[in-house]
């Protein structure tokens, strides 16, 4: 179980993975060495997993969109992303609960590569439709 010095740790390297082990002491309220322990169990334990690198803007794709698919009936996310899991813009996908089966998370140079994927998404067995959502921004973002 996590405490509230856990979360706000893990808060903290959500914002700034490169952060000094006195800067996140600071955060907590722990000495250096009780943060080091922390973040020791943490990975330990499985919680924290890794660290990632933000890469700067210019590396950024050009666009970023979801495509909401839903499924025809009797297909599953088994049918279906393993078709999609051999297009390198295709960052993630998320299985859902409600009326979309699942969001197609898009990274792409331009609007005619994500209309190209867009299409293909569509054409896979079992997709019933594929909506297309443009990003504008992100204005949070969380690991």
């Amino acid at each position: 179980m996590l405490d509230d010095k856990d979360r706000i740790l893990i808060g903290a390297l959500r914002r700034n993975a490169r952060e000094s082990l006195v800067g996140l002491a600071r955060s907590v309220g722990l000495s250096r060495s009780a943060t080091q322990e922390r973040m020791r169990r943490l990975e330990r334990e499985g919680i924290i997993r890794g660290y990632t690198v933000d890469v700067a803007s210019e590396q950024d794709p050009a666009v970023r969109a979801m495509i909401a698919v839903t499924f025809q009936p009797g297909f599953r996310c088994k049918h279906v992303v393993p078709h999609l899991s051999g297009m390198p813009e295709i960052i993630a996908c998320h299985s859902l609960t409600g009326s979309i089966d699942l969001m197609v998370m898009v990274a792409c140079d331009s609007n005619a590569a994500l209309d190209r994927i867009r299409d293909a998404v569509g054409s896979v067995q079992g997709v019933a439709t594929a909506t297309t959502h443009v990003v504008l921004g992100t204005p949070l973002a969380r690991g």
